[in-house]
């Protein structure tokens, strides 16, 4: 026999026969026979796990105390229900002892030391309580009413997790809004001829390369350019043309008053002075302020079903309400003097020299991008609704999805085709989103439709917003990383192994980032 130690040291783990036969729970320097503890028999009953390695199985006694509690719960109500008082109390006085064992134990190590005690009490307790209700359709009508439960349980969990997901989303950090208050106010104390940028010659020299940035957001706009300039061959062929709202737009300028980006140029511009973008030219914007969409969008939690409920909050992103992510659609009316330019989405990081981009033959494609299909993944009927007679009659539900937020555009060829138009038109014929929901993704997806030139996927890596399995080679190789998803990096829920792509681009030590207590 093996010495004793004391209890506290002997929930290492235990190995469970699931037929009831020469069970033994093992501890550190301890064995004990089953039938020392609890009844093989209760064991092998009440054990809904397999032998498993006794390196891996950390977590057996957890298990089987959960187990114990489910079963007790089950013949607590048969007891209830035929009026055995006496075993309704001792059930009662074993679940809640059990429970206060478990804790919040998540490995057997973390176990009170009187875990073997409690087992051994509730497994007399489950046999006395199987030799008088024991029923084997009522148990299974029990358990399978547990598991409807539960199952709705976990239903309503993960639509807590989404909204409270897209809350986060909505909130913009307290550092982003601090930053920005205070550019704002110094702009507006700034001289009038001492808010405009140089070189703004080169802002219609279409021999240069130009970038698209549409955002509200001061710091996520800066990693853009910065990430752009720094990984740039040439810095003064750039030109960076940025589009941001009226709350936002004297942070905006400030800052890269403040901080030029090398010998690059930039231009701020407001979204409220654009004047021909008015709701009577643009149905997105006449949407956007309509009362049928706004009760749409603020009601989407109160949907009638559980999984209408679910899948339309995803639709509560903020960005769905914001005119900067729909005006995408009107680059050739932005910039009419440009025959090509590269858009980005504020929520990308730059790795390496993108000029390649600008000498790629598409071919007479208007929209150069990165296609995102992987066998029955996003393609087009993951986004449209091909139940709809106008969608199934112009387009192939299993046609290739591409990624929007990397994007080389040809705006002579859109300008020929006419395709804000064909955009205005789809835009129209979804008034009731029935041919999607709400985005951008799907519109661009029918107005580029055979349009879209395939870019080797090296230029633009996605998915650092959402999915942990990327490949850091994957990631290194990019010439452009995106964090499309809810976990953007400059939000609290960021996935931190992905940070620092995205953090080696702001400068910490910066005044106003320091006032604004931004930390590395």
């Amino acid at each position: 026999m093996a010495k004793e130690e004391p209890q506290e040291n002997q929930l290492l783990k235990m190995e469970l026969d699931p037929q009831g036969e020469d069970t033994v729970i093992k501890f550190e320097n301890t064995n004990i026979q089953a039938s020392e503890l609890v009844d093989s028999s209760i064991l092998g009953k009440y054990s809904t796990w397999k032998k498993q390695n006794d390196n891996k199985n950390e977590d057996s006694i957890i298990r089987l105390m959960r187990d114990q509690i489910i079963m007790a719960r089950i013949y607590l109500s048969i007891s209830k229900k035929k009026k055995k008082v006496d075993l309704s109390e001792e059930l009662q006085i074993c679940i809640k002892r059990s429970r206060r064992v478990l804790g919040e134990a998540n490995i057997d190590a973390e176990l009170h030391y009187s875990a073997p005690q409690k087992i051994k009490a509730m497994a007399g307790v489950l046999s006395k309580a199987r030799d008088q209700l024991f029923d084997c359709k009522l148990v299974v009508k029990k358990l399978r009413a547990m598991l409807l439960t539960e199952e709705e349980k976990v239903r309503r969990l993960k639509r807590k997790n989404t909204f409270l997901t897209q809350l986060g989303v909505k909130g913009i950090p307290g550092g982003i809004r601090c930053l920005s208050l205070r550019l704002t106010v110094d702009y507006y104390l700034l001289p009038p001829e001492k808010r405009n940028f140089p070189r703004s010659e080169n802002l219609q020299n279409p021999k240069l390369h130009h970038y698209a940035l549409f955002t509200d957001n001061v710091v996520a706009a800066a990693v853009v350019v910065n990430s752009t300039v720094m990984n740039a061959k040439d810095s003064s062929k750039h030109v960076f043309h940025l589009v941001t709202d009226n709350l936002n737009f004297g942070a905006l300028k400030m800052w890269f008053l403040l901080n030029p980006p090398e010998e690059a140029t930039i231009h701020v511009e407001n979204l409220d002075e654009l004047m021909w973008l008015n709701s009577s030219y643009c149905p997105v914007l006449r949407q956007l302020n309509s009362a049928a969409l706004r009760e749409y969008y603020f009601k989407a939690e109160q949907s009638t079903t559980p999984s209408s409920s679910a899948s339309s909050l995803k639709y509560r992103n903020p960005k769905y309400l914001s005119m900067l992510n729909h005006l995408r659609f009107y680059l050739p009316q932005i910039y009419p003097e440009l025959d090509k330019i590269l858009f980005l989405d504020d929520d990308v990081v730059v790795q390496k020299d993108l000029s390649g981009l600008w000498l790629v033959d598409l071919e007479g494609k208007v929209n150069g991008a990165v296609e995102t299909c992987v066998e029955n993944f996003h393609r087009f009927d993951k986004y449209l609704n091909f139940s709809n007679y106008y969608i199934a009659r112009d387009f192939d539900p299993n046609e290739c999805g591409w990624a929007f937020g990397m994007n080389i555009f040809d705006l002579k060829e859109w300008k020929k085709r006419n395709l804000t138009a064909v955009y205005h038109t789809w835009q129209n014929l979804n008034e009731d989103r029935s041919l999607w929901k709400l985005g951008t993704l799907p519109p661009g997806l029918m107005t580029f439709y055979g349009l879209t030139y395939s870019l080797d996927k090296s230029w633009h890596v996605l998915g650092l917003g959402y999915n942990p399995s990327i490949s850091p080679l994957e990631i290194e190789n990019a010439a452009v990383i995106h964090y499309n998803g809810n976990m953007k990096p400059w939000m609290e829920m960021a996935m931190t192994k992905y940070r620092p792509y995205w953090r080696k681009y702001i400068d910490f030590n910066h005044p106003y980032l320091r006032q604004c207590h931004f930390i590395k």
